[in-house]
Order: structure tokens, then C-alpha cells, then sequence
């Protein structure tokens, strides 16, 4: 398998370029050269997840991994459950939350890591840009490994207590850098990092964002696991994903590529609105991303964009054959936290909300007979002083959330400026 940049088709890379590079050498994205295809009785077959994402996975590792080490990372990777919770008649809610982590970011970057470890030659920085929840995946992902110095760019006051703290009390091979500015700021200054040739010439720098196609690809399984759990696959499928930066919503599209049997993909954001106006108009304008109470989809220029450009081949009329999209405000997010509490006694996360809220409107203009998942993408205790005021009662922390609350932040005080990083990054 080999992975071309999206901005050059004559660069390209095996899996371990596309791994430890991030991106190309023009800081094009990669995305692999051809999707495999699997048939509906793949999907259908008896697997455990760690079994489905072996399969999955294993088209595109090449002979980097042999099927014994690679069902090995798949093993230890996933070792949480990942339920389907049936909500009301025809709509589930997949739980992405059972991680050490208590977040989807989990499920990519635990394979990520594993992956990284076994091929690891020299030492190498991972620079990182966080809404909130990838920065604890890749701290937790990646802590105490040899060779490999993890750097989390946050905006400062723009995530809950519980991710802050999740974010800043590792340590060890781990530093925090609280970014006084948003979180496009975060991730404009880490694309400037990758592309200063001089830091080049210094640091091997590498990349578990989504910009990374080795943290996207993973993604794509839980869709396949979800459609096998339905209780009932007789008529069309449509999944509603929370959308930030754009890379779930992308592993749907790969999974849909790969043969799991989806309808339509919703893309469910909240009031930073620029992929469902471009879905609408057609049109992608980048704008400052606004604070809401979904943080970790506060994101103004989602850097996967490009990536569903390319594999649609810059056809508007073929992306909106797959996907539709519309944004919701904080008052109809608070709204259908309270109602589902009420109604279902089940707690959502700001994020899952926005997610159930585009199953609704997608209700209110399709009449025809649909089973819809929303992708739940954390656990609603990392956001309980948003959702404990809305619900009117304390949400029960797990144990991993409580040891976590326990510790001391450290972090580093940066201003929004390329300039901070790069004197952070040689010294």
C-alpha cells in the first residue's frame, strides 16, 4: 500500500512514512492510493473488535507487520468494550468512551502508538494540536515510551476542568503547552512547525492529529462494529457524527468506501458552522472559530476537508450524494441534554447532543424507514459542569476521572505565536 500526498500524486510513501511524517514532503496530506473492498458477508462474519480491526487494518500496514504482530496490536489496543445502546425505536447510540481515556480518540491513537513503538528507529517529537480530547488520548497513548517527546498545544480556557487536567498531569515524556488563543491557533502554529525547514534540520517532527492518515484509518472500524451490532440490518443505515476538525466523520466515509453498508453520514456540528454551509453552497470559507459548550468541536478550518476533496475528486454534487450536514446552537444542545435525561433517563455530552440533534432534523425532511447511530464521543463526566447544571443532578465520576483530578497541573504558558513554539521546541 502506498499513500500519495493529496497536493502532488507523484509523492509518495509506504505506511511508515505516512506514520512518522504525518505529511508529505509539500505538507500535503496523504491518503492512501486505493481503498480494499470488503463484501456484506465480511461485515456479517463472527469477529470481536480486536478480530474486525485486524482485518480492517491489515490492508494497509503492508509487510511492516506480520498477521501475528499485527493481531497483537490489535489485542492490546483494544481491550474496552464499545456498546450499542438502543435509544428509542431505530436509533442507537454507540458508546466511544469506554478508553482509558473516556473519549473515540482512544480507539486511534491506542493503535497508533503500538504502531509507532514496533517501528521506531530513531528519536522523534510528536506535536499535537487539541479541541480537547486527542491531547489526553495521545498523552495516555503514548506516555513512558522511549524515543518518542509528546508536545500538546490547548487553548487556554477554551476546555473543561476534567480535559485540562487530563491534558496536564502525565509529565514524563509529556509537556502541556496552554495557548493563550483558540484552538485554530493551536494547529496553525503546529502546520507552521511541520513546514519550517530550519526546526527541520533539528527535531524529526511527527503528528497524531487527525492530519495524520495512521489516526484516521483506525477510525473507520468502529462504523463496521456498530452496523454488525444492530439488532436488526433490513433496511438503510445512517450514522450522525459530531463534527470538529472532520477526521470521524472522514473515517466514515472510509468505512463507507470499504464496503460497510451506510446510507448517509450526517455531519453534526455546533454553531462553527463552515462544513455544513459548504455542504449547503458549496463554498468552504474558513472562519475564527467560536466558543460553545461542545469545545472539542470549536474548530473554524477543519484540516480534513481537503482530505473529503480529494476522495471525491472535488465534486460537491458526490460529497452530498454521501453527506448532509447542519449546525446547532448551545440552547438546543442544553435542550436536548435536559429532554433525553427526562424522557430517557440517559446522559449526553455536549458533543453526542449535536449528534442527536442531526438525527432529528435528518427525521424531520426523510420519512422513509431509517436505523440511525450517533457516534458518542465522550463520556459525560469530562463536561459536568456544563451538563450537571442542565440535568439538575451530579454526574458519578469514574475512577479514572477521579485519580485524575487528584493531580497537580503543570503546564506551559504560551502566546498565540509561532515564534513561542519554535524557541519551546530547541530549547
Amino acid at each position: 500500500m502506498r499513500y500519495f500526498s493529496i497536493t502532488n500524486k507523484k509523492l509518495s510513501g509506504d505506511f511508515k512514512d505516512a506514520l512518522f511524517n504525518g505529511v508529505a514532503d509539500d505538507n500535503g496530506l496523504y491518503i492512501p492510493e486505493s481503498l480494499p473492498r470488503f463484501d456484506k458477508s465480511f461485515f456479517e462474519a463472527q469477529m470481536n473488535y480486536s478480530e474486525l480491526a485486524f482485518e480492517m487494518m491489515r490492508p494497509f500496514v503492508g509487510d511492516f507487520f506480520n498477521s501475528s504482530e499485527l493481531l497483537k496490536i490489535t489485542d492490546s489496543a483494544y481491550t474496552f468494550k464499545t456498546p450499542l445502546v438502543l435509544l428509542r425505536k431505530n436509533v442507537s447510540i454507540l458508546e466511544l468512551f469506554h478508553g482509558p481515556t473516556l473519549a473515540f480518540k482512544d480507539y486511534a491513537v491506542r493503535f497508533m502508538a503500538r504502531c509507532m513503538e514496533k517501528l521506531l528507529d530513531k528519536k522523534i517529537t510528536l506535536l499535537v494540536a487539541t479541541s480537547g480530547d486527542t491531547g489526553s488520548a495521545v498523552a495516555n497513548g503514548f506516555l513512558g515510551l522511549n524515543g518518542i517527546n509528546v508536545i500538546i498545544l490547548y487553548p487556554s480556557n477554551r476546555v473543561s476542568d476534567i480535559q485540562e487536567k487530563q491534558l496536564t498531569t502525565y509529565g514524563r515524556n509529556v509537556s502541556a503547552l496552554e495557548v493563550m488563543g483558540s484552538f485554530d491557533d493551536c494547529q496553525r502554529m503546529v502546520k507552521k512547525a511541520f513546514s519550517d525547514d530550519t526546526l527541520k534540520g533539528q527535531l524529526t517532527l511527527t503528528s497524531a492529529n487527525s492530519i495524520n492518515i495512521v489516526r484516521l484509518l483506525p477510525q473507520s472500524i468502529y462504523y463496521a462494529w456498530a452496523w454488525k451490532r444492530l439488532n436488526t440490518r433490513n433496511m438503510p443505515v445512517v450514522f450522525s457524527i459530531p463534527c470538529g476538525n472532520l477526521g470521524n466523520i472522514t473515517g466514515g466515509i472510509i468505512a463507507k468506501r470499504m464496503g460497510v453498508p451506510i446510507k448517509k453520514l450526517i455531519a453534526s456540528t455546533n454553531a462553527n458552522n463552515v462544513f455544513p454551509h459548504f455542504l449547503e453552497n458549496g463554498e468552504f470559507i474558513p472562519k475564527p472559530s467560536v466558543q460553545t459548550i461542545s469545545n472539542s468541536m470549536d474548530v473554524g478550518n477543519p484540516n480534513n476537508i481537503k482530505r473529503i476533496l480529494s476522495l471525491y475528486d472535488n465534486d460537491i454534487k458526490k460529497i452530498r450524494k454521501d453527506l448532509i450536514g447542519w449546525s446547532f446552537s448551545d440552547k438546543h444542545i442544553k435542550e436536548k441534554i435536559k429532554k433525553i435525561k427526562s424522557k430517557k433517563d440517559y446522559i449526553l455530552d455536549p458533543h453526542t447532543a449535536v449528534g442527536l440533534l442531526g438525527v432529528q432534523k435528518y427525521n424531520s425532511i426523510q420519512k422513509k424507514d431509517t436505523c440511525k447511530i450517533v457516534l458518542a464521543t465522550a463520556h459525560p463526566a469530562k463536561f459536568g459542569d456544563i451538563v450537571e447544571p442542565i440535568i439538575e443532578k451530579k454526574i458519578k465520576l469514574p475512577i479514572e476521572l477521579l485519580n485524575t483530578m487528584k493531580k497537580k497541573k503543570k503546564s506551559t504558558k504560551i502566546p498565540a505565536k509561532y515564534s513561542a513554539l519554535k524557541e519551546f521546541l530547541i530549547n
